[in-house]
């Protein structure tokens, strides 16, 4: 936040005297600045006058935030004639919105500079990994692709000097040839309760239990047992959602979190869709992702 204060004060004063006449004037007083914030870059509510590090997703604060742009990213895959169960390179290229130039300068967000996502259309296949960084600005990752369909390859990263991106791109996978290729949405059923992972269970409980959209959403994620519980990549928890039409895609971390049996995520669900939630914690060195499918109503 920047207050400015400004204060101008003109004074003519006019005084005759026989034949002479003198005007003073009073210069402007100096300018007066507020202190400024240091603000969290991707929980915009974490604010305090001084430096440090966000207390839930511990990035650094910065002074002041920037104006939200998107940073646009060119997806590549090749071979260019892939199918369903071959292995391909995923190249992405970003660049600046307002130069047009390669970005070749980022900010480590929980341990890695990329953050990326693949999620089927049918919802059944999550994947969270990281590409590698490249001399030429690019980042690329070897994948792939289990089964034909559409699959949205979500780009998390956040470019020096901007504010955190969570970019979307679309692919569409063959799968064998003379073979359709059928692009419905899914049709979706509630699954919520326990999910059970490696080495762990996860309760999901809801606040309120049906939750509205639009409106706050708290998820409480319930874990056993809660002995071994440890930071997986400088966070207590991960947590992508999306909708059961690909459009919405959210990443984000425990709203409170200790290291105990339970961690609270707070959402605001944008649209009354049907929506899978995958979220991730570690126990004893190993990482588990529990999944969940949540229908969200509108508000009645």
């Amino acid at each position: 936040m920047r207050i400015f204060f400004s204060l101008l004060l003109c004074l003519n004063l006019c005084a005759v005297a026989q034949t002479t006449a003198t005007e003073d004037k009073q210069p402007a007083a100096p300018a007066v600045q507020g202190p400024l914030d240091y603000v969290c870059p991707m929980d915009k509510d974490v604010r305090t006058d001084k430096p440090g590090f966000c207390p839930r997703c511990h990035m650094k604060l910065v002074l002041g935030i920037p104006d939200d742009s998107e940073f646009p990213v060119d997806l590549k895959i090749s071979p260019r004639g892939f199918r369903a169960g071959d292995k391909v390179q995923l190249t992405f290229h970003i660049t600046d919105p307002k130069t047009g130039k390669t970005v070749d300068h980022f900010e480590i967000v929980h341990d890695k500079f990329f953050h990326m996502f693949l999620v089927s259309q049918d919802l059944q296949y999550f994947l969270h990994d990281h590409p590698v960084p490249q001399p030429d600005g690019t980042f690329r990752f070897n994948a792939v692709f289990p089964k034909p369909g559409m699959y949205r390859v979500g780009s998390d990263f956040y470019p020096t000097g901007a504010t955190p991106q969570l970019v979307a791109r679309t692919v569409i996978v063959p799968g064998a040839p003379g073979s359709d290729l059928t692009l419905a949405e899914p049709n979706l059923k509630p699954a919520l309760g326990v999910s059970h992972c490696e080495n762990m269970d996860v309760e999901l409980v809801m606040d309120p239990p049906e939750p509205i959209a639009g409106m706050k959403t708290l998820l409480f994620f319930r874990i056993k047992p809660a002995d071994g519980i440890e930071q997986y990549l400088s966070a207590w928890g991960h947590m992508l959602v999306a909708s059961d039409d690909l459009i919405d895609l959210i990443h984000d971390h425990p709203f409170i979190a200790d290291g105990g049996p339970q961690m609270q995520f707070n959402i605001i669900f944008p649209r009354a869709r049907t929506y899978r939630i995958w979220v991730q914690f570690q126990r004893k060195g190993v990482v588990n992702t529990a999944s969940f499918t949540v229908p969200v109503s509108e508000l009645k």
